[in-house]
């Protein structure tokens, strides 16, 4: 079954990308769902048509994803976590923490767009994650897991064994 998506799916495609599915998956989830239209010769001239008053805008559109990802690329990236023995961490990273560093840092992007290989970091070092912008433009971003210094708490100090005191009495 040939489809038209409207929206982007995971692990399939595109927004306005012609798509071969199986006709349960189609019928029963991309179409009820509002991701897909069937692509019948007439929605696909429309398709092709739209596409082609698209292109002049799609040019800027990159452009600016292309400008916005050298900057953000630029960007040093530090995580500070909790890290037990060993640099393992309590807990774990995941494309959620980064997408909050990197808004702190004043550019915003949705954690959906955001791949960490093996989706979550366990130790501390440094690691890059794919970031999407665009269709066209995905880059790297290199990031870097730190220990917190200010979660640390102090070992507490060992008191002096206690010295028995023997009284004349006892003796």
């Amino acid at each position: 079954m040939e489809l038209i998506l409207i929206k982007d799916v995971e692990n399939l495609g595109f927004a306005d990308d012609v798509v071969s599915v199986k006709n349960g998956y189609g019928r029963n989830y991309l179409i009820p769902q509002g991701f897909a239209k069937l692509a019948t010769t007439s929605a696909k001239k429309v398709l092709a048509e739209n596409l082609k008053q698209r292109a002049f805008k799609e040019k800027k559109t990159i452009s600016d994803a292309n400008a916005k990802a050298t900057s953000i690329a630029a960007l040093s990236i530090k995580i500070k976590a909790k890290v037990g023995a060993g640099n393992k961490l309590f807990g774990s990273i995941s494309n959620i923490d980064l997408s909050k560093a990197i808004d702190d840092a004043g550019f915003e992007i949705d954690k959906k767009f955001i791949t960490i290989p093996g989706s979550v970091i366990k130790r501390t070092g440094k690691y890059t994650a794919k970031i999407r912008l665009h269709r066209e433009v995905i880059f790297d971003m290199p990031f870097e897991i730190i220990e917190d210094e200010s979660g640390k708490k102090k070992a507490p100090k060992k008191a002096a064994p206690k010295k028995e005191v023997v009284s004349k009495e006892e003796e």
